[in-house]
Formats: C-alpha cells, sequence, structure tokens
C-alpha cells in the first residue's frame, strides 16, 4: 500500500464516534464560561478530538451566472499515537474540502485533499488562522486584516480575498454552543459574517475577476453529537439588510429534533434564539441519483417572529466526501426569502440523509 492511500484510509478510522465518557479521558473538553480570545482563537486546539474552518459564499462574475463557493479544512486529534515519538505518527490529521456550486455544471465541482500534519504537507497553526494543505490553504492577514484562501481542483481553482465588514460573531454562550440538552454535547464556535470577497474564480479553464460575499465558521469540540443523532441542518445566512443569521437543528434518528439554536445579528446586535422559537418546515425534497438520500433542499424556517423561506441555487449540491472524511451529505448555496422579496444569501448544510453522521 502506498504512503498516500494509507493517509486516505486514515479519516475513516479518526472519525468513528467515541463516547462522551472516553471523550472526556482522551481530549480537551468543551466548557462553558471559557472566554476566547482573539486573533489567538482564530487558530487551532489540537487538544480536542475535532475542529474545522468553514468559509462559503457566494461569487458574481461579469456576464456569467452566480456561482457558490466552500472550502472547509478539518483537523482531527488521534490521541492513540500520542506515545509514539515517530515523526510518522499521524497523531493529528488535517483534510479539506472545496467545491463550485456553478447551475450551469447542474453539480458541484469538488476536490478534497487528506494528510497528516508535519513533512511541509500540512499544517494547522495554533496562534492565528493560518491552515495549509500542499497548495491549498486559509490564511489571516493581520495589518490591514484580510483572509487568504487559494485552492486548484481538477476542473476549478480560486484565489479569493475577504474583508472583514463587521466583528467575529459569539454563537451560543460566548462560544459555547450547545448541541443537546446535556451540555457535554457541545462546541466552541465562531463565525465571521458579511466578508466582502474579491479575487479570481476558474471553471474549465476560463478564469475570471469575482466579487461576493462570504461567511467564515470556525468549530472545534471532542463531544460533539448526541449518540441518538442522525445529523444536522445547518444554515449561515448573509442578510441583504446587512445582519447576519445562523441557524441548526440537530436531528433525531427516530425521527423529529433533538436541539435547536439560532444567533441573530441586526441593527439592535447580537442575540440568541429559543429552541421553542425555531422551526423547520420542509417544503420539498430532491433525490440524489446516486446515493438515493434524499434531502430537504426546500426549507421554511422561523426564527423567532421571522419566517424565511430557503431554495437552492440548484438541486444537485450534494458532496460525497468518502474518499476524506467518510461522509455524504448535501452542502449548497441558496437563497432566503420573506414576505416574497429576497432577504439574504448564504449556505445550507444537510447531513445525515444518506446515513446516520457518526462523528
Amino acid at each position: 500500500m502506498t504512503c498516500r492511500r494509507l493517509l486516505l484510509k486514515l479519516p475513516l478510522l479518526s472519525l468513528l464516534p467515541v463516547r462522551a465518557g472516553a471523550a472526556a479521558d482522551a481530549f480537551d473538553a468543551v466548557r462553558p464560561g471559557v472566554v476566547l480570545t482573539l486573533p489567538r482563537d482564530h487558530g487551532a486546539h489540537p487538544g480536542f478530538r475535532i475542529e474545522w474552518w468553514y468559509v462559503t459564499g457566494w461569487l458574481e462574475r461579469q456576464g456569467a451566472a452566480d456561482t457558490g463557493f466552500q472550502l472547509t479544512f478539518f483537523r482531527v486529534r488521534q490521541p492513540a499515537h500520542d506515545a509514539n515519538p515517530s515523526r510518522f505518527a499521524p497523531s493529528q490529521i488535517l483534510l479539506a474540502h472545496a467545491a463550485v456550486s456553478d447551475a450551469s455544471h447542474g453539480r458541484l465541482r469538488h476536490a478534497q485533499k487528506v494528510s497528516r500534519a508535519g513533512f511541509g504537507l500540512a499544517s494547522a497553526a495554533a496562534n492565528d488562522l493560518d491552515v495549509r494543505i500542499d497548495g491549498w490553504h486559509l490564511v489571516r492577514q493581520a495589518k490591514p486584516e484580510r483572509l487568504f484562501a487559494r485552492v486548484d481542483g481538477e476542473d476549478f481553482a480560486y484565489a479569493l480575498d475577504f474583508t472583514p465588514a463587521q466583528p467575529v460573531l459569539r454563537q451560543g454562550e460566548e462560544g459555547f454552543s450547545r448541541k443537546s440538552a446535556d451540555p457535554v454535547h457541545a462546541s466552541h464556535y465562531l463565525s465571521w459574517p458579511q466578508l466582502s470577497v474579491s479575487g479570481s474564480l476558474t471553471l474549465a479553464g476560463a478564469t475570471a475577476p469575482v466579487r461576493g460575499r462570504a461567511w467564515l465558521d470556525h468549530e472545534w469540540s471532542s463531544a460533539l453529537m448526541p449518540a441518538d443523532a442522525a445529523g444536522w441542518d445547518w444554515l449561515g445566512l448573509n442578510l441583504d439588510d446587512g445582519g447576519a443569521l445562523m441557524v441548526f437543528r440537530m436531528r433525531a434518528v427516530s425521527g423529529g429534533d433533538l436541539w435547536a439554536a439560532a444567533t441573530v445579528r441586526d441593527a439592535a446586535g447580537r442575540r440568541a434564539i429559543d429552541a421553542a422559537d425555531i422551526a423547520f418546515t420542509v417544503s420539498r425534497t430532491w433525490r440524489s441519483p446516486r446515493t438515493g438520500g434524499r434531502y430537504p433542499v426546500e426549507l421554511d424556517i422561523r426564527v423567532g417572529v421571522r419566517v424565511l423561506s430557503i431554495r437552492p441555487l440548484m438541486d444537485d449540491q450534494e458532496l460525497d466526501s468518502r474518499a476524506s472524511t467518510g461522509a455524504i451529505y448535501w452542502e449548497g448555496a441558496v437563497t432566503a426569502f420573506e414576505h416574497g422579496r429576497r432577504a439574504g444569501r448564504g449556505y445550507l448544510e444537510l447531513t445525515g440523509y444518506v446515513a446516520p453522521l457518526k462523528l
């Protein structure tokens, strides 16, 4: 077996479910009341089991239809290798997914990478945002503050710069985001909405300048999902009025919702929405011809007094990552409407619809 083939198999083992008790013994725990400090907490937290940096957005090109883009870097800790003194021990695994939602193509253009940390192949800095695998990277520059993303796939590439328009948004209880009634299932969770985007996008060999709006999420956890959870539905939305909305629900294997949470930032400031004031109503599903997964690609989501109708840029935005994380899920560009008018654009993530997610 070649080294590369071995690396492709490692993450499938590292993402197997871990009991909360076992996680408490082997990994750092997410706790309420922890003060998150920037820029340090933009960086990696290698003592936690899993971490991801997730940037999504919409891109505009002159003379062409708008497209969506997504880039996610994952870091996974494997404590079974902690005592191994070898530099080849895969104690930290880095993975990356990148995709472009191009309606003219009809389905996602997608690429993925995986590598153990070290040897100049992959790294995740601990003092600030700087994650890299081969030539792919997502990096923060301090002065002037900007972010940079570079991706080169087989039939697409992008080089994007992001300029913040507003401060980082701390989700949940000042960055402590519950995923169930039991607070052991939680993440530390930061969002950076309303990022102004400029750069270039290459599709099928043709490169064009782009501009747009993006959203960055950063989460880290050691016991994210309850044992009876099948997956989650998550929405990050840059509102047209300059505000931001994050809402998610954790779904049970037996059906129904285990937990829901939302955060809204508007002219009045940031506020959390109680689970009782959140509701997801499916208005249309799409069935994948490849996996058979049936995804709720059109949703009406009630958040407080607002009801947003979510519509996809295209139906087929299914992402098959069995070569890296092992998961199959739907992740795509969407538009939100309110009272028949456009209210914002963002990304919707739907997991656990082909098989229960093991994380």
